[in-house]
């Protein structure tokens, strides 16, 4: 429903080259993540309104807790994903989505990574580099990464269910859906 009432909508990885082609003269309410936004706002030095919500993910990661690992692995390249909290973001050697975060540690010289975003990227990152070596970012409360529940609900189990059964079926009605329609078309007409 959120994308029903929205001009445009952005990722990650294409936000701040979405928020540049507007006009500087239109306002921007910028949701759902705050953190994003602020970075966005950061880089391209526009103010906008943004959305308190966040993702609990990014939102638990703190510089209190991840400068411990900065000690312990010196060498490391520290890199975080756009939506972590302001004072993460100041320390980090690269910020990027996460297919960025991907590209950048197979294209960096470094050879040791603490990565600031949801752990299940380390597996890829692994596999793409195994000669180099990616550490968790802790977050709040804990010593490891900051886990996304919901992420981990889907499973390839799950998904060939859902095919094999065309089921659970959510049934959007076809003015909200055109309506929602429009602002993702919006963003993939910027993006080229």
């Amino acid at each position: 429903e959120i994308k029903a009432e929205s001009d445009i909508v952005c990722t990650s990885s294409n936000a701040e080259h979405i928020v540049s082609q507007i006009p500087e003269d239109r306002q921007i309410i910028f949701g759902p993540d705050r953190n994003l936004g602020s970075y966005i706002m950061n880089r391209l030095g526009r103010e906008m309104i943004l959305w308190q919500g966040y993702c609990y993910v990014h939102e638990a990661y703190s510089w209190e807790k991840i400068s411990g690992a900065a000690e312990a692995y010196p060498d490391a390249e520290f890199i975080a994903h756009p939506e972590c909290r302001r004072e993460v973001l100041d320390h980090a050697d690269f910020v990027g989505s996460t297919g960025a975060l991907l590209r950048h540690t197979e294209e960096s010289s470094a050879r040791e990574f603490i990565v600031a975003t949801e752990p299940g990227i380390l597996y890829e990152m692994k596999k793409r580099s195994p000669e180099k070596v990616f550490v968790a970012a802790p977050r709040e409360g804990s010593s490891t990464g900051s886990i996304c529940t919901q992420m981990k609900q889907n499973t390839l189990e799950k998904l060939c269910a859902c095919l094999e059964n065309r089921a659970p079926e959510i049934v959007i009605p076809d003015n909200l859906a055109s309506a929602a329609l429009r602002p993702i078309k919006r963003m993939l007409e910027m993006s080229v």
